[in-house]
């Protein structure tokens, strides 16, 4: 396991409030051993004018499921982290419905961590694929 802070649905769920995550309704599903999965409509929130998720919805999604991820693999009482860079790729387009994303570590170091996260649609395709670094930084 890498988490050094357990983390629960119902934390993520109150740490969402009042944030863009809650804003652009991101629901976090499950925890696993090294990944978290979360899910997020496509709806007039989260579209581009064309109708399709909007690129940087899909980055939001993303981001989120990397910092937080990156926090519960840090001493909270110490530490604290910030994202430094993120891409995506986006590969599919999605009109309606949800996307889910999963958050799996690449590197997990005491200054940098990199995180990968997949995003897919109601069908289990590859709709984004995006890479964050974290920076880990002394309180």
């Amino acid at each position: 396991m890498i988490w050094k802070t357990i983390p629960s649905l119902d934390s993520l769920k109150k740490r969402a409030i009042k944030t863009m995550s809650e804003f652009l309704e991101i629901e976090f599903l499950e925890i696993g051993d090294d990944f978290i999965i979360a899910r997020m409509p496509v709806n007039e929130k989260t579209k581009q004018p064309m109708g399709a998720l909007h690129g940087g919805a899909s980055v939001v999604l993303a981001e989120t499921l990397g910092s937080i991820a990156a926090i519960h693999c840090v001493d909270q009482n110490t530490e604290t982290i910030v994202g430094i860079e993120i891409n995506a790729n986006h590969l599919k387009s999605v009109r309606d419905g949800w996307v889910f994303g999963k958050v799996k570590p690449i590197h997990i170091g005491r200054s940098t961590h990199v995180w990968q996260i997949e995003i897919t649609n109601d069908k289990g395709h590859l709709v984004s694929i995006s890479r964050i670094t974290i920076a880990v930084l002394k309180l």
